[in-house]
């Protein structure tokens, strides 16, 4: 372990650097093309064997080490999110000066996919001076924002022959990450309608725009009627044009679905067709219904997550200084009562009626609580394949909302960095605890095909649809 310190002393500056420069990218879903190029190459010169294009995606890729003993598998992200553009350390929302572009690193994936590299290259330092045996793998997973990588890189079956797969997600806390999450299903909703002068002959137009209307109305009423822990949420992306005179001749909506599991959602999605057919039918439009993407609901598993909470406590309270907990203050000055809230009053046991600038200790885990996050994500496709336990770093002053300009701003702080850091090394101690541990490997499966219900993983997005880079 001693040498493993100094492989994380000696390697923590490059890695840092490494995670800035992803900052400074920023580049969208299926774009990221020099942010996978710096992994792959950083990867390639430490030993890995890398694939590129995996999933017949672009800046999808997975890197190698090892020939044999199991498979422990690291997902590293690397996507930003558009309209997030920020000047780094601004205390208040200020357009950047030193990245391109319109989008921002608003949900810390620059961290994510760098540490879970770091872990990667750390577990194979382990393994070189042990003499152990294990393949360590390092899968390049572009587009978690609303593209759904992972789901397609497992529609393709990329991660049918790992044993057990390690992630993190940076935030304003540590703990397990031991919420499931919402399965979802996005589509478009494509009006046709036909165009007319809108006060000489309205009778002879159809509005698609109309019809777009109509159906947000409609999924509207359907919401009394859905699960409590449902979510539908719609964005109108074409209006039909800018001239009020002119019927609307074409109109488009985007439409996010989300439940609990990957069954309701599906019978969702055909209720909210319905809604849309019959808004067609009002109208005398016609609709194209195009499937874009989806992700499965999250499947815990109790068995990593104890180990990777042991890890988390050995691993100890996070420390930064004075400078740091003082510039994460200010950040949280900048924070409304309610940002603080919502993340204060899950942890209330463990704050005691604190609200610290920088969260340093690690969150209680309860195996036996099962709660929701009101979110998705693609490492749940991962977790019906795989055993798969995720981490929550705290890389933030405490109570940072997700997707804020705030979290975009601190992303090449100190408090950043370290978090970073600190989840590299708490993933490294989880994936040598399973090395050394195979029982565990083979508890976590059994608990896996448990949790399944004997049933295989099916794929929520189709075997016919197209990935999104490829549809005209």
């Amino acid at each position: 372990m001693e040498q493993l310190q100094e492989f994380f002393t000696r390697e923590t500056p490059r890695m840092a650097a490494l995670a800035d420069q992803i900052w400074s990218l920023a580049e969208l879903r299926y774009a990221e093309t020099a942010s996978a190029r710096l992994h792959m190459d950083a990867l390639a010169a430490s030993g890995f064997r890398v694939t590129p294009d995996v999933a017949g995606i672009p800046t999808a890729f997975m890197a190698e080490w090892g020939d044999s003993g199991p498979v422990i598998a690291f997902l590293g992200e690397y996507d930003a999110l558009s309209g997030l553009n920020q000047q780094s350390g601004a205390l208040v929302c200020t357009p950047s000066v030193d990245s391109p572009g319109l989008a921002g690193h608003g949900c810390g994936h620059h961290l994510l996919g760098t540490s879970a590299h770091f872990a990667a290259v750390a577990l194979q330092a382990h393994l070189l001076a042990s003499g152990q045996k294990a393949r360590v793998r390092y899968y390049g997973c572009p587009a978690e924002e609303g593209g759904s990588g992972k789901t397609f890189m497992a529609r393709a079956g990329v991660f049918d022959d790992v044993d057990v797969a390690l992630t993190w997600h940076p935030g304003s806390f540590t703990s397990v990450f031991s919420q499931t999450t919402l399965a979802n299903i996005q589509a478009k909703f494509i009006f046709h309608g036909k165009a007319s002068h809108a006060a000489h002959s309205p009778h002879l137009g159809r509005s698609a725009l109309d019809a777009v209307e109509l159906m947000n109305v409609g999924v509207n009423y359907l919401r009394e009627h859905m699960p409590s822990d449902a979510r539908v949420h719609y964005a109108v992306t074409d209006s039909g044009g800018l001239s009020p005179n002119v019927v609307q001749a074409r109109a488009e909506v985007l439409y996010l679905i989300r439940a609990a599991q990957n069954h309701e959602a599906a019978e969702l999605y055909e209720r909210v067709q319905n809604v849309a057919r019959g808004a067609a039918l009002m109208t005398d439009c016609k609709v194209d219904i195009v499937f874009d993407k989806a992700c499965s609901n999250l499947l815990q598993n109790r068995t990593l997550n104890q180990v990777l909470y042991a890890k988390l406590l050995a691993e100890g309270a996070l420390t930064v200084d004075a400078g740091e907990q003082g510039q994460a203050g200010r950040f949280q000055a900048t924070l409304s009562k309610n940002d603080l809230d919502a993340v204060s009053r899950p942890l209330a046991s463990v704050l005691r009626g604190q609200v610290p600038a920088v969260f340093e200790g690690v969150a209680p885990y309860d195996p036996a609580v099962n709660e929701i996050l009101f979110g998705s994500t693609d490492v749940a496709d991962v977790s019906w394949i795989t055993p798969t336990v995720q981490a929550w770093v705290a890389c933030y002053a405490f109570g940072t909302p997700m997707h804020s300009w705030q979290m975009v701003s601190q992303g090449q702080s100190a408090l950043a960095h370290a978090g970073m850091v600190r989840a590299a090394r708490v993933l490294t101690a989880t994936a040598i605890e399973l090395v050394n541990r195979p029982e565990l490997i083979a508890q976590a499966q059994a608990e896996l095909l448990e949790r399944r219900q004997g049933k295989p993983y099916e794929c929520p997005i189709p075997g016919d649809v197209p990935l999104p880079f490829l549809r005209t």
